[in-house]
């Protein structure tokens, strides 16, 4: 699927290896070097874009028109950089708003395009990019500078940074270097940078939440610049940790460097199918005929659908009159152990003024019955009430920050409930506290202040 494409000679004498190393540059059969219809005829314009016009029966997506909305990335057949901006470009999101953020970034020599695909009887946009001429190698350093110092808007710049960090600490992970050195060669650059800044505009443009599906990991191995490597690509893996993954069957690169980078810095959450009511859809295509699924990316915008009247969780609680402390604090662990989402103990006096405590958890319905049991095991008892409830969840995802004490991951807590919630993980931030020998407090508040650096959803 990758957009990220084969190597082409550059001409120019290739990098020290004790100062750069390449980024890789797989031969990506998935997605790069799209068939088009409408190659031919193109001028080879410095830095210029060529766009269809727009074919979405619903028309252009307006700016922040997906604010509230899930826009949900079905990746079934993986994911990668090109496929991205095709789909997001057959979703709605103008060309021209891409087109807008290339042209504030300090590269020529290159002209990018729309196309179209078939696959399985659907027509899928593509989105291609050409070299008119040699382009220099460029290292991790200068293009996060070049991002940094462009005209793109802030969350754009933002957005695309953090992506690009993403790729680049995979590949100095994996090549146990400096990031800073991390080396991207002439295409791969070029490729890259588009890529990631078109989807950073696209998302941004749209407004909504991210989800995507479990990313599926193909098998084999891929020809990149120093050798052969296994797939999935070391680079891959790394970008995808946390993010859920499963095998196929398959001998191909279903998911590239460039696609792991973007999916895994902008989805909150991974699902097979978000709940949801879809309002439009977009296909995004690549070049390769997969031999069990059509070679696509489906992009879908929808709005959140209506909290369904049925109770999903459950409240099991008992008075207890004859429990002491420390029996009560083993009986809300073996709550927790039974499936308990959260559980406690609330001090109360019953009738004729005795002191009680009532023992509760809170689980999802169908671990009821296991909780009811765990309670009467644990306690004194005769019977437990069960109260059916509704909850109401906060949108969550991971993210990490760099701190004066190292990379803290952050719990934050989305939604249309005000401004996020953002919470350090504890562990994490008492690990640093006593490596750099200072207070949890210091750790958790330098966690938050760079926190406020990410982008706002």
């Amino acid at each position: 699927m990758g957009h990220d494409p084969p190597h082409r000679p550059s001409g120019h004498a290739p990098p020290d290896p004790h100062h750069a190393h390449d980024h890789h540059d797989h031969s990506h059969e998935h997605g790069a070097g799209h068939t088009h219809d409408d190659v031919a005829g193109h001028a080879h314009d410095h830095g210029h874009s060529h766009s269809p016009p727009a074919s979405h029966a619903l028309g252009p997506l307006g700016r922040g028109e997906g604010k509230g909305k899930t826009l949900f990335l079905d990746a079934f057949s993986g994911i990668a950089g090109d496929m991205t901006i095709a789909a997001l470009v057959d979703l709605g999101v103008p060309f021209a708003v891409l087109e807008n953020a290339f042209e504030e970034l300090p590269l020529s020599g290159y002209h990018a395009h729309l196309g179209h695909v078939h696959r399985s009887g659907i027509v899928a946009t593509t989105f291609d990019v050409h070299l008119d001429g040699k382009q220099p190698e460029r290292t991790y350093g200068w293009i996060d500078r070049m991002l940094g110092e462009s005209g793109l808007s802030e969350r754009t710049k933002l957005l695309a940074c953090r992506i690009f960090r993403k790729l680049g600490e995979a590949e100095a992970n994996v090549h146990k270097m400096p990031l800073e050195e991390v080396h991207f060669h002439e295409v791969g650059a070029v490729d890259a940078i588009l890529d990631i800044v078109g989807a950073a505009a696209a998302i941004e443009w749209i407004g909504a939440q991210v989800v995507a599906t479990p990313l599926p990991m193909g098998k084999g191995f891929v020809n990149a610049r120093h050798g052969t490597l296994p797939l999935p690509a070391p680079a891959v893996v790394d970008c995808l940790r946390g993010v859920p993954t499963y095998a196929v069957a398959l001998d191909a690169e279903l998911v590239t460097p460039t696609g792991a980078a973007i999916v895994a810095s902008v989805a909150e959450r991974f699902e097979r199918w978000p709940s949801f009511a879809p309002e439009r859809v977009g296909w995004g295509g690549g070049q390769r005929e997969l031999p069990d699924r059509p070679n696509l990316l489906r992009a879908v915008l929808g709005a959140a659908a209506p909290e369904p009247a049925n109770e999903t969780h459950v409240i099991v609680e008992a008075n207890v009159d004859d429990m002491t402390g420390e029996l009560a604090g083993h009986a809300v662990n073996a709550l927790l152990a039974a499936g308990a989402l959260d559980a406690w103990a609330t001090p109360i006096v019953m009738k004729k003024g005795r002191p009680a405590l009532t023992l509760a958890a809170l689980g999802p319905s169908e671990r009821a019955d296991d909780l009811a049991r765990a309670v009467l095991r644990e306690t004194s008892s005769i019977g437990v009430r069960i109260l059916p409830i509704r909850r109401i969840e906060r949108p969550r995802h991971m993210a990490e920050v760099s701190t004066p004490y190292g990379a803290i991951p952050v719990k934050i807590s989305t939604g249309p409930y005000g401004p996020a919630v953002v919470k350090p993980e504890f562990d994490a931030c008492a690990r640093a506290a006593e490596t750099h020998h200072v207070t949890v407090r210091e750790v958790i508040a330098a966690a938050l202040e760079a926190a406020k650096t990410l982008p706002s959803e």
